[in-house]
């Protein structure tokens, strides 16, 4: 008998051990710690014991990767290979948020019942609706670089994105209170955050990514401003009349433009990466595009430049994005160890240079190449995207016809 009753003490006290809380479902609000003790908000919902809703702008991202222990949690972001990992009750976590390949730690914490991104006080004194002609690092000559601001606020609240030659800023969320336009996005590997004073049609701020980059931006609203022409900025250098590869597959199998599989087909080459957030947008609308239209005239692929520092781990982040993208067609592995678009150009000779991740070679039916276009506008830049895919498929269908 007291055998017996040793056991169910035991067994009570190893149940209570393991017996593990769930989070609160509803409303929450998380917070990143970036640089210069900036707070980098975003909103969340947590749905059921295992999904938690990112929600940015108009994007939603859903989170399914979630492994709860005592109190211990991790949640791993989709696509990307950030992390979080800390401790949890019912209506709070806390812990830090980690890129493992870059060996970035950024610490955050995350509240239930919050659903604001920022406070919407006080109240409104500007308005930054309408288009920004923008400079970030405006005083170096080897940091600085233009964009395009537009945005849309109504009653305080902001959304929009900045644009730049090699892409766009994607799903920004925020707030003028008085004078102060605070703007935020986290989509799973990347933190951003904009922080700007407004007077006369001109703002003065600074944005940060995570923890590890901060630099100052200029802008002044011009309803008029464009930004240079995507399709000029790559082109074949001077001596090169054709764009050529070989880069294995995460098979381990070479494949180059001579295979048989691009033989007589309109082929559309990216560069691209898979920790790069426009190039997941722009992964996203190729996969699309290759699944409805299937075609047997046009072929896809995609060349990998991995900042992962083993071959191993670059060979996973390609399997993770074709898995929770679909992607149908070949991402071969073109570098690891590193995202440098220098080391990059090296593998590419033919280029002028890598100028942006993504960017996307179209070539004919002979061979030649018809248009190399720089970066991607994702769909949070709105009508530039919607005129992009007008485009693509406009001139997919010219080269396909020829």
């Amino acid at each position: 008998m007291k055998n017996i009753f040793l056991l169910i003490i035991l067994l009570t006290l190893y149940s209570c051990a393991t017996e593990t809380t769930t989070l609160k479902e509803g409303a929450w609000r998380a917070s990143l710690d970036v640089k210069d003790g900036k707070e980098l908000p975003f909103t969340m919902e947590v749905v059921g014991a295992k999904k938690i809703i990112i929600y940015n702008a108009d994007e939603v991202i859903e989170v399914t990767d979630i492994h709860m222990e005592g109190d211990s949690i991790t949640i791993q972001a989709p696509v990307f290979e950030g992390i979080f990992k800390g401790v949890f009750t019912e209506e709070r976590i806390s812990g830090d948020f980690i890129k493992p390949s870059l060996d970035r730690v950024v610490p955050f914490e995350m509240t239930f019942g919050n659903a604001d991104r920022f406070s919407n006080s006080p109240a409104s004194l500007e308005n930054v609706d309408g288009n920004w002609e923008t400079v970030f690092s405006p005083n170096s000559e080897e940091d600085r670089y233009i964009a395009k601001g537009s945005f849309t606020q109504k009653d305080g609240k902001v959304t929009g994105t900045f644009r730049t030659t090699t892409g766009d800023y994607r799903y920004l969320e925020g707030v003028v209170n008085g004078d102060s336009l605070k703007l935020s996005t986290f989509d799973g590997a990347h933190a951003f955050l904009f922080e700007a004073k407004v007077a006369d049609s001109v703002m003065n701020g600074v944005f940060y990514s995570g923890n590890h980059w901060e630099e100052p931006f200029v802008a002044k609203r011009n309803e008029a401003y464009t930004l240079p022409d995507e399709n000029t900025l790559t082109y074949l250098k001077e001596g090169y009349d054709k764009f050529e590869f070989s880069f294995p597959d995460t098979e381990g199998t070479l494949v180059s433009l001579e295979d048989e599989q691009f033989q007589n087909k309109v082929v559309v080459v990216q560069i691209m990466g898979t920790w790069c957030p426009n190039c997941l947008d722009e992964t996203k609308y190729y996969t699309k595009y290759y699944n409805e239209q299937k075609t047997d005239d046009v072929a896809f692929v995609s060349l990998a430049f991995e900042y992962a520092p083993t071959i191993e781990r670059a060979i996973a982040s390609i399997n993770r994005l074709k898995n929770a993208v679909g992607v149908p067609y070949p991402i071969l592995l073109a570098q690891y160890g590193t995202s440098d678009k220098y080391v990059a150009n090296k593998k590419l000779p033919m280029l002028n240079h890598v100028l942006s991740y993504p960017t996307t070679i179209f070539i004919d039916k002979k061979g030649s190449v018809r248009k190399i276009h720089t970066g991607f506008n994702g769909p949070a830049t709105g009508a530039k995207y919607t005129a992009f895919t007008k485009e693509f498929e406009a001139f997919l269908t010219q080269l396909s016809a020829e």
